[in-house]
């Protein structure tokens, strides 16, 4: 099963690195693996935590932002796939 893209990334805070996505289909849960694909970026990693107005939530759905911490840097554009278990 290929990798399911879910949004998209609309800005990052490289200080703290924390990337904000915007999910344009299905959803997104704590726990779940993304990749994240860019003209320079592409790696895999696991959702430890989602925040939405500095509130943690466990998940997310179609047509929502939430901020997410990222283990490499990222670039506004690149697109969030989920990757299938």
């Amino acid at each position: 099963m290929a990798d399911e893209e879910i949004g998209h990334i609309t800005h990052y805070f490289p200080k703290i690195g924390v990337a904000v996505i915007e999910v344009t289909a299905g959803g997104l849960k704590v726990g779940e693996t993304i990749r994240i694909k860019g003209h320079t970026s592409d790696f895999t990693q696991t959702v430890d935590s989602l925040q939405q107005e500095h509130l943690q939530v466990p998940e997310i759905g179609k047509g929502v932002s939430a901020g997410l911490k990222v283990k490499e840097h990222v670039r506004e554009g690149d697109k969030v796939y989920k990757v299938a278990p």
